[in-house]
């Protein structure tokens, strides 16, 4: 493929147009990159007032760098569009649509539309990477065809690759660049073209020999993740059962300089990547293979159950102070995800709220990034955070606790806390606390 070899020396000395098929915090932290690194970027969205918001140059989506975006906004080189017009003058072509779970299945939907749209309007030439997270073979088995409806072909007319989406939204240690890409071509020279491009945006790129290779290695990433909480989450339990405290066995076991690394109970787990990645690996091998991931299942069955088991925890702390659930005021500090982030998707602290709220509890919140809570029958808007809020409240509950919580403050004024993160280990108190 001659013009493969001229796209792939193009891409080498950073000139082209990109297309990006998505404005999430995946698209437009990949977009920001790509304007910042020299290339003209045109991200590309259906939610018309996400594109008006961000063509004012505001940043709107959760978890992209914002000053990445102000530097690829003020430089001209990054716009936003609502229709796919974008891709037929793009020399690559970026797909960062979302692949949500559906009745615990993989709903690839939004994939199959935009590489329906792309390759409505694919030209020769053309490099087409799958960011989207999904299960090995979703590359070659869907969205290759769906490219190549057109008559064009991969390998002969265009190129086609995946490398996964690796954004960590609230990480200050690494940045966008400081994280390697993983690349898998559809070809050689497709992983070529793509390994070129990724090495204007990232520090390191790590090459594999197949799209299915990236894709599974993405799962991987986070099914460890995943796999290694369950495991600490049910060490708390069996060290709440036995009155040992977990965190001093954690910390036992971290000075140990090799075959250990450091994982932390909590609440469960909550966001884009954990709960979801590990359910698309499950699925595939009970379909392709018949036989169940016995260990990822299991460890997602503890972290499922790990909200009911704080919020347990909770009423039993406050039945000793002689407090029932049924009516008490609780306050939750941190609906989101994780630290610093304004996500609540499928976050574990709103999953334990709406547990306290089916036992009688008042629940009420506060975050400094979420303004309301819509979700699993609760209707929350954010209450004031003060000294009195703190006092009136039967317990404070630091679910997610933020950087921006003046956690002395808060341990001086609150008559009860529950810590479900270990947030209050370093400061001098005489609190009444209980640690998950």
């Amino acid at each position: 493929m001659a013009r493969g070899s001229t796209l792939q020396a193009r891409l080498t000395a950073g000139e082209g147009r990109v297309a990006v098929v998505g404005a999430g915090y995946v698209g437009l932290s990949v977009a920001a990159a790509a304007a910042v690194a020299g290339f003209a970027v045109t991200a590309i969205d259906r939610d018309e007032d996400r594109v008006r918001a961000l063509a004012r140059g505001r940043c709107v989506v959760a978890g992209v760098s914002k000053p990445a975006f102000r530097a690829g906004v003020v430089s001209g080189r990054l716009s936003f569009a609502t229709d796919f017009d974008a891709v037929s003058g793009a020399d690559v072509v970026l797909i960062c649509v979302p692949t949500p779970l559906v009745d615990h299945r993989p709903d690839l939907s939004a994939v199959e539309a935009a590489a329906r749209s792309v390759g409505e309007r694919l030209h020769p030439a053309t490099l087409v990477v799958l960011e989207s997270t999904t299960y090995p073979g979703t590359t070659e088995q869907l969205v290759c065809p769906l490219l190549e409806a057109g008559g064009l072909r991969s390998g002969r007319d265009f190129l086609l690759a995946y490398s996964p989406e690796r954004v960590n939204p609230g990480d200050t240690d690494f940045g966008f660049a400081a994280v390697p890409r993983v690349v898998g071509g559809h070809t050689e020279a497709a992983g070529d073209a793509a390994a070129a491009f990724y090495g204007h945006l990232v520090e390191e790129v790590h090459r594999v020999s197949s799209c299915r290779a990236a894709e599974l290695a993405k799962l991987l990433e986070n099914t460890y993740r995943m796999v290694n909480i369950a495991l600490v989450n049910e060490l708390a339990q069996l060290c709440a059962d036995q009155g040992i405290d977990t965190w001093e066995v954690i910390d036992a076991a971290a000075t140990k300089p090799f075959g250990f690394q450091r994982f932390e109970p909590g609440p469960g787990v909550g966001g884009h990547c954990i709960p979801l990645d590990p359910a698309y690996l499950t699925w595939q091998t009970r379909r392709d293979t018949g036989r169940p991931f016995r260990l990822v299942e299991l460890a997602a069955d503890v972290n499922d159950q790990m909200p009911d088991y704080v919020a347990r925890r909770i009423g039993d702390a406050l039945n000793r102070r002689g407090i029932a659930v049924q009516g008490a005021h609780v306050l939750a500090l941190g609906v989101t995800y994780k630290p610093d982030v304004g996500d609540i998707r499928e976050s574990a602290a709103v999953h334990v709220l709406a547990h306290l709220a089916a036992r009688g509890a008042d629940v009420r919140f506060h975050d400094p990034y979420v303004a309301r809570v819509d979700q699993k029958g609760l209707r929350l808007r954010r209450a004031r955070l003060d000294d009195r809020a703190l006092a009136s409240a039967d317990a404070v509950l630091l679910l997610t606790p933020h950087r921006a919580y003046d956690l002395p403050g808060i341990l001086e004024h609150a008559s009860f806390v529950f810590d479900a993160r270990n947030a209050t280990r370093h400061i001098d108190h005489d609190a009444d606390v209980e640690v998950l």
